[in-house]
């Protein structure tokens, strides 16, 4: 009974952690939201699952020893902030003016892949991976067990967490059509990804 208590304790405070890490400000839910205003909810969800299972593969590989590199070459997880946040000001600079296109047919949404390997160069994810890994591993679970549940509970978390940040976006979608309100959203967007991009360098 005991050793059943213990398990539960211990997803439940797994579940917090994801839910924590998640859905709060990030690369990701600045993709996520970016693209809820520009294309939709429904453009939207291969973004929501490509972050998924991104993620989810870098968090397997971190718990089976890939995190390992980041502490015999730290200096290549500073090299992903910086690519990571040279992206993000890219992504800010792209947004000033981007809601003009929104009813543009040649304007495409991000893709599965594009979603899924962008979490090779965003630092929070590996963050989160390291952090899963070196505090969810438990001795009192075979190596297996508890990679599987650490993996498990991320692909279930992982998308109730940020696909808010979509429907936000989607429902901010509607307002664009006012021109002062769309700049205002603009600059504010672009302002919030220029800071968490200076975050995430300076941390």
């Amino acid at each position: 009974m005991s050793q059943v208590m213990n398990d539960l304790n211990h997803i439940f405070a797994l579940i917090s952690f994801y839910l924590i890490m998640y859905i709060t400000p990030g690369p990701n839910n600045s993709m996520i939201l970016a693209s809820g205003i520009k294309f939709g909810f429904l453009k939207t969800i291969p973004v929501i699952f490509g972050i998924t299972i991104g993620h989810n593969l870098q968090l397997f590989l971190v718990c089976i020893g890939f995190g390992k590199i980041f502490e015999v070459f730290p200096d290549m997880q500073f090299f992903l902030k910086i690519l990571c946040a040279a992206y993000m000001f890219y992504l800010s600079y792209k947004i000033l003016g981007s809601f003009n296109n929104i009813k543009n047919k040649n304007a495409k949404p991000i893709n599965f892949y594009q979603a899924a390997l962008f979490q090779i160069l965003n630092p929070k994810a590996w963050s989160i991976s390291s952090m899963a890994a070196s505090g969810f591993i438990t001795s009192e679970m075979t190596l297996f067990s508890s990679i599987t549940t650490i993996v498990i509970v991320a692909l279930i978390v992982c998308p109730i967490a940020i696909t808010p940040w979509a429907a936000f976006g989607s429902l901010i979608r509607k307002f664009v059509k006012n021109t002062i309100i769309k700049s205002i959203i603009e600059y504010m967007l672009a302002f919030l990804l220029l800071l968490t991009a200076i975050f995430f360098i300076i941390q």
